[in-house]
């Protein structure tokens, strides 16, 4: 039973709807964004739930903050640990050739999606072994990385946004190697592709996707959740779709 939880880029899209999910639950929720000041809808959830929410401000490209952050709130005993933050690029647009690389939009994608949630680990994963003694399925806690599909390798087959698919790639692996480390402590670590969901990440390109592969975040996040809540042990070190199914890396 998750009884409390991290969710890191909690102001929008899928983090957002995973604190709603999780305080339906009555989940102690620790939510952080980049300005909390903006966050409108995540401070509406803190006037509705009040103690059961607390907002902090984390930059995943600020360690100090992460750090700051981190001792703040470094009693808590957390049974799960989501990094959810994302971009595509920083102009909105995936490149659809080599032409379009830049050195500047690589590094800040690369930071974003992969570094910022490896740092983040660094700062919040000893919370996740606080527990003194695991759960029934031998768990101490669970560290969730929302990948994508297009970070895969071997299902690579189209080529294009360099910058999105290297993240997400640099991304499966240090979940790989983060489950290699914290799985000695009971902790799981996976990779989850959330599907398609409507959010401002993707919304441009939807014009090209069938309308019934556009999932809601509530739907995605009811899938996630629920993948999330059957994991065992062996299951440490893997990358899942939504629907539970094993992704190649």
């Amino acid at each position: 039973m998750i009884k409390s939880a991290l969710i890191q880029g909690a102001s929008r899209g899928i983090g957002l709807q995973m604190c709603r999910y999780l305080l339906s639950k009555q989940t102690s929720v620790i939510a952080t964004c980049r300005d909390p000041s903006k966050a409108q809808e995540l401070t509406q959830l803190k006037i509705d739930h009040g103690d059961l929410l607390s907002i902090h401000r984390v930059d995943v490209l600020d360690e100090n903050q992460m750090s700051e952050v981190a001792v703040s709130v470094g009693d808590t005993k957390l049974d799960l640990l989501v990094n959810c933050a994302g971009m595509l690029h920083p102009s909105g647009k995936g490149e659809t050739s080599l032409r379009e690389v830049d050195l500047r939009s690589l590094q800040t994608t690369l930071a974003t999606n992969a570094l910022g949630p490896l740092i983040m680990a660094k700062h919040f994963s000893p919370m996740l072994t606080k527990r003194t003694s695991a759960d029934k399925n031998g768990l101490a806690g669970i560290l969730v990385n929302i990948s994508a599909r297009v970070g895969s390798i071997s299902d690579n087959a189209l080529g294009g946004w360099y910058s999105y698919r290297m993240s997400k790639s640099a991304l499966n692996m240090a979940t790989k190697n983060l489950s290699i480390e914290l799985g000695r402590k009971r902790v799981i670590c996976v990779c989850l592709h959330p599907g398609t969901v409507n959010t401002d990440l993707s919304r441009r390109y939807h014009r090209n996707i069938d309308p019934a592969k556009i999932f809601t975040p509530e739907y995605s996040v009811n899938c996630l959740m629920k993948v999330i809540e059957g994991l065992e042990v062996k299951d440490n070190g893997k990358f899942f779709a939504w629907d539970g199914k094993e992704i190649p890396w």
